[in-house]
């Protein structure tokens, strides 16, 4: 008979330390966000636009991972701001895509340069070849979760 096992000592659980690093992450980026008038999500589908321009509401949803009724809301912000521009008419099908303007390039860049500098901070005590460890076991978790589950 195995002994089952639990998570134990949650400053010794890897998720917990995950959700404790994302909660202060988040936390971080949002007063940094703050004093551009922007959220943590319409900062992450300005950066998501400015590298894959064109995309539709339902894309942009599942690489800024909101919902897409969020995503509308999202939008709506940044477009009554003048930062993004929607075509009336899908060229394909009923996407609409959505394409960042002059304006929200320029509040994209300082957005990006503020979000990379509370990275910067996040990981200020750790060594590169450190850095480049937790990016490839960040990872290497991700693939693990995501692949199907073995009996």
């Amino acid at each position: 008979m195995s002994q089952l096992e639990t998570v134990g000592d949650l400053e010794q659980s890897v998720g917990y330390l995950l959700k404790r690093a994302s909660t202060a992450l988040r936390g971080s980026m949002d007063a940094a966000l703050r004093t551009m008038d922007l959220t943590v999500s319409q900062y992450s589908c300005l950066e998501v636009l400015g590298q894959t321009e064109g995309l539709s509401n339902a894309e942009l949803a599942r690489r800024v991972f909101v919902t897409r009724q969020a995503m509308d809301g999202v939008l709506r912000g940044l477009r009554d701001r003048g930062l993004v521009t929607r075509e009336e008419t899908a060229p394909h099908g009923r996407a609409l895509p959505t394409r960042l303007t002059d304006h929200g390039r320029r509040q994209l860049e300082a957005a990006s340069t503020a979000v990379h500098a509370v990275e910067q901070q996040m990981v200020a005590d750790l060594e590169p070849d450190q850095v480049r460890g937790l990016r490839a076991s960040l990872t290497a978790c991700v693939t693990a979760l995501a692949a199907p589950a073995t009996p």
